[in-house]
């Protein structure tokens, strides 16, 4: 029983605790320091906006950017697998042919490649946002 006794005081020593600190904490506020908070609360709401709006705009500037890069990236891969694959085709129709003839042939399908390969990176440099 003393054990029981001991506990409940405790117990409800704890509740009072909690009940004065709760009081102590719905204490209303002057107006002067209602409006004073308010204003605060206000300013730093309009501080917070223009943050996320200046964040948001930036975000969507570099977002844009990556596009644009991706984009011209994506064309440039695209022109350059192009011209390889046309490559691949004009050396094999170059093995119909012998001698100088296939040397030829080939260094004109090389040739190709390469313009091919300089128009795309030129291309991709063009588009690119700066």
């Amino acid at each position: 029983m003393k054990h029981s006794n001991k506990m409940m005081n405790y117990t409800a020593l704890a509740m009072s605790a909690c009940v004065l600190a709760l009081a102590g904490c719905s204490k209303a506020e002057t107006p002067a320091e209602v409006r004073n908070d308010v204003s605060e609360a206000r300013q730093d709401a309009t501080k917070d906006v223009a943050e996320a709006r200046s964040d948001a705009a930036s975000d969507t500037r570099d977002a844009s950017r990556d596009l644009g890069t991706a984009s011209a990236e994506g064309s440039y891969d695209i022109a350059v697998a192009k011209a390889e694959g046309e490559h691949k085709i004009a050396i094999e129709k170059c093995e119909a042919t012998g001698g100088d003839a296939q040397k030829a042939c080939k260094d004109v399908a090389d040739v190709s490649l390469d313009t091919a390969k300089a128009q795309a990176k030129s291309q991709m440099a063009q588009s690119k946002p700066n």
